[in-house]
């Protein structure tokens, strides 16, 4: 950048004014130094030099300009290198996709074999038969569904073994059977001779009666240990009972119901 210019002129203004033209400034920014005044038949010249104070100004200004005028370097991208990473690139994404197909091919293997082992149990009724077969006993096998539960139900003459003790014999071929025989989410349940609306009937009979006795005598009742579908009848029995409530305590499978008058104090 220059900062000092030599200038000639008809006289000194117009040589001062082909300085200043030329360092691209004006006038309160220079210092000037006249060589010759001129005269008839001599030019005026002058020195034209950009102060020190602002020297600095100028020189930011014209490597400001430098780097405009000067044109952006295009990017070098080898070619090689960027096809390398879109092969990379694509090996990656076959490598996933095949991933995914080996995935849903599982999958899809599993939920076969699910169906097939599905498909292969045993129907409930049969499996009841079966067991009555086993026992020796005779008896009609019938299936109804009602309200999303299948209730496989057996009638017949001298089933009493396949009840057992307050129903515990059935209640166990029960759960066998639906551990065997179940099929999609629908719950089974096996009922002999309509026993088990029988013993829900003397549950809530037996819930009233005890709640009758709590009340009148002020003090709580302990009931024997039953299952939990046992324990939820006396509890629902009682429910609208506001005179008692009704609390499960102890551990499986010996808990049971305990029945408190409401104003009960311990």
């Amino acid at each position: 950048m220059k900062t000092s210019v030599e200038a000639t002129g008809k006289n000194i203004e117009q040589a001062i004014e082909n300085a200043l033209f030329e360092l691209k400034a004006p006038r309160e920014d220079v210092d000037i130094k006249i060589l010759t005044e001129g005269g008839l038949f001599k030019k005026a010249k002058v020195v034209v030099t950009i102060s020190d104070d602002v020297v600095d100004k100028y020189e930011k200004r014209e490597q400001l300009k430098k780097q405009e005028e000067e044109p952006e370097k295009p990017v070098e991208v080898k070619e090689e290198k960027v096809e390398k990473e879109t092969k990379k690139q694509e090996k990656k994404a076959v490598k996933e996709e095949k991933k995914e197909e080996k995935a849903a091919e599982k999958e899809e293997k599993k939920l076969v074999k699910e169906e097939k082992a599905e498909n292969n149990r045993p129907l409930a009724v049969d499996f009841v038969k079966g067991i009555l077969a086993a026992m020796g006993k005779d008896g009609e096998v019938s299936e109804i569904e009602d309200d999303g539960v299948i209730r496989i139900e057996v009638d017949g003459d001298d089933l009493s073994e396949l009840i057992g003790y307050r129903g515990e014999t059935m209640f166990a071929l029960s759960y066998l059977m639906t551990t065997i025989c179940k099929r999609g989410d629908k719950k089974q349940v096996l009922d002999v001779c309509g026993y088990r609306q029988k013993r829900a009937d003397s549950l809530k009979a037996l819930a009233n009666r005890m709640a009758s006795k709590v009340i009148k005598s002020g003090r709580y009742a302990k009931l024997e240990p039953m299952d939990a579908s046992e324990r939820r009848i006396i509890h629902l029995a009682l429910q609208d009972n506001a005179k008692v409530t009704t609390m499960s305590k102890g551990t499986e499978p010996k808990r049971y119901v305990m029945i408190f008058p409401t104003e009960y104090k311990d």
